[in-house]
This record gives structure tokens, sequence and C-alpha cells, in this order.
């Protein structure tokens, strides 16, 4: 059975919300690109709303020079987006879910591969959590308070979390990975 696992960049309060005064600070720290990189190419699903795919097709779909490896993880790999509006990806490997969450979700996990990786899409994530559908969470955590902004958790139900890894780069960026208890 394969693991759905919310990835986020976050502030140290909380927020995933990517605003411009601390967003930008994300990336630049070769030892994190690197973390991130791996756990990226050990996936082969993506599982993002409609406005996150859009987003994310409008601008990687189109770029022809990513030497990131961002391009090339997300043209080969499923891409999963949960919409009732949508009808036309396009976007190869995509698949429009638009029934219901929780059967989507189940037919996908049942499925053989590796990881399915959900990140931004701050109302799906939350739909996740609420339905008892994530196995893991990868936080990436910058050091920046922002006060306020919409959170990861923010009217989800109580859960146990499991700790997995605690990694610090030199940014002052940490990781931790939680399992699901």
């Amino acid at each position: 059975m394969r693991d759905l696992v919310i990835t986020q960049n976050i502030t140290v309060d909380g927020v995933i919300e990517a605003t411009d005064d601390w967003f930008q600070r994300a990336g630049g720290d070769p030892e994190l690109d690197s973390a991130l990189a791996a756990f990226r190419d050990a996936s082969d699903g993506f599982l993002v709303g409609r406005m996150t795919f859009e987003a994310m097709r409008d601008y990687w779909g189109a770029l022809t020079d990513d030497t990131t490896g961002v391009t090339d993880h997300l043209d080969r790999v499923a891409k999963y987006v949960v919409s009732s509006t949508l009808d036309n990806p396009r976007w190869d490997n995509t698949t429009v879910l638009s029934g219901d969450l929780t059967e989507d979700i189940a037919q996908i996990k049942s499925a053989a591969g590796s990881d399915i990786v959900c990140t931004g899409s701050i109302g799906l994530c939350r739909d996740l959590i609420g339905a008892g559908l994530v196995d893991e969470y990868r936080l990436f955590t910058y050091p920046y308070a922002r006060g306020s902004g919409q959170r990861l958790f923010d009217g989800t139900p109580p859960q146990a979390l499991t700790l997995l890894e605690s990694r610090a780069f030199p940014s002052g960026a940490t990781l931790t990975r939680y399992r699901v208890s």
C-alpha cells in the first residue's frame, strides 16, 4: 500500500500560506534542496487541488530549461488533481478526481507504487487530514514567525504523531517527519 504524504514549507508559527515575506527565503540551501529532491524523486504520485495544479502546470509544465529536476519529475509522475470543475487538465499523466475524496484516495493508495505527495493545496490538505487519509507529514520549517496566515492544522481533528526524523540545515531551516500513529 502506498503512503499519502503531506509535504509543506512552513514557518515556525505554523503558517503554510506562501506569502512573499517568508516564502522567498525557501531554497538556496544546498543540503535542504538535496533533501527535498531526494523525497521528490522517491515518489511517483503527486496530489493537489485545482488552483495549485493550474499554477504548477502553467509554470513547471511550460518550463523548458529547468535544471532543478522539478519539471522532469512532474512530467514523469502520475498527477492527481481534486476538482469538480476541471474537465481537461492539459498536462500528461494527469487524472482528475471528482468523486468521493475518501474513495478516490483509497483507490490510489491501494495501487502499486511509491509515495503520493500532496503539497500546497491548503484546503485539500485539511480535507485529507480530516478524513484520516494522511500517513506521514514532512514539514520543512523556516526560521520565520509570520504572525498570521493560513495554518496546516486549523480546524482539523487532533492527531497523535510519531517522530520519524528531525534534521537541521545550515540555513536554519529544519525538517521534521511524522508518522500518523
